[in-house]
């Protein structure tokens, strides 16, 4: 079975053209993703035909989880499409669990460079999340995790995501413990996301990111716009930010009322054949 290797600001994903394939895709993506014994990956991106929109993305994480909505899956997705001329190189309609998604990318003498994706708007509503809450928004909502108190921000790109702003420089938060106890905290029935968050000025951001069923990844696409809405909530941003992740840079725009809007380049690293189990 033929595989693309793919990164974007550094979360690297294995992306299947499976429009003609059956397989036992949650399985598969424990065994390709795993780093020693597989191909090693952030994420198993499968491309797929789509009834209401020019193509559909499935991405499942490490541990065999689907998850909703990937942004910097998405921009991989876009890329691999276009080089290879299924899909439109202005503009391409792609079907996800969140919804469909409008993509746009930007080529230089064919080949996409970056990709800018309209991610939908952040959704507040606890059922939305989804968390076990009964107040929207939900802004500094206190927890404590392994003995320590935290005062998150809750919101959904599709996925759920829990962000947390510190003064500590984000490169000594403790994210490996902390992370696994934000992500199965009671209050999340579908497990979170989350992101740690320094507010560096009102055009950029630095952070780092626990992602639900993989662990920390060196960037996600959702968790930077998660970042950038609730940092406009706090009043420490503008319209557009950059935010500043271990793999990249990404730079995300919102107008706190309509769409999420997120940029970034997108690469292919190597292709290749998977011996069948």
């Amino acid at each position: 079975m033929k595989f693309v290797k793919m990164q974007a600001t550094g979360n690297d994903f294995i992306l299947i053209d499976a429009r003609v394939l059956e397989r036992d895709w949650p399985e598969l993506a424990k065994d390709m993703c795993q780093r020693r014994f597989g191909v090693g990956a952030d994420g198993l991106i499968l491309l797929l035909s789509s009834k209401v929109a020019d193509l559909r993305m499935r991405m499942f994480n490490p541990d065999g989880s689907e998850a909703e909505a990937c942004g910097n899956g998405l921009r991989c997705l876009a890329k691999y499409a276009v080089e290879s001329g299924l899909a439109p190189a202005q503009e391409l309609k792609v079907e996800t669990m969140a919804g469909i998604r409008t993509v746009s990318p930007k080529l230089e003498k064919g080949v996409v460079s970056s990709v800018r994706v309209a991610m939908g708007r952040p959704q507040f509503a606890p059922a939305d999340i989804p968390a076990k809450l009964d107040i929207m928004p939900v802004l500094d909502y206190a927890i404590t995790v392994a003995g320590k108190g935290l005062k998150i921000d809750i919101l959904s790109m599709g996925n759920p995501h829990a962000v947390l702003f510190v003064e500590e420089p984000v490169a000594h938060f403790p994210l490996a413990e902390i992370g696994p106890e934000v992500e199965n905290h009671p209050i999340f029935p579908s497990r979170t996301n989350f992101e740690v968050a320094n507010a560096v000025s009102r055009r950029q951001i630095r952070a780092r990111v626990w992602e639900r069923g993989v662990g920390e990844t060196l960037s996600c696409g959702t968790g930077a716009c998660a970042i950038a809405v609730a940092a406009r909530f706090h009043g420490y941003i503008d319209d557009k930010v950059d935010i500043i992740l271990p793999g990249g840079t990404l730079t995300v725009e919102w107008d706190g009322i309509g769409e999420v809007y997120l940029t970034g380049p997108a690469e292919a690293v190597f292709e290749g054949k998977w011996q069948q189990k």
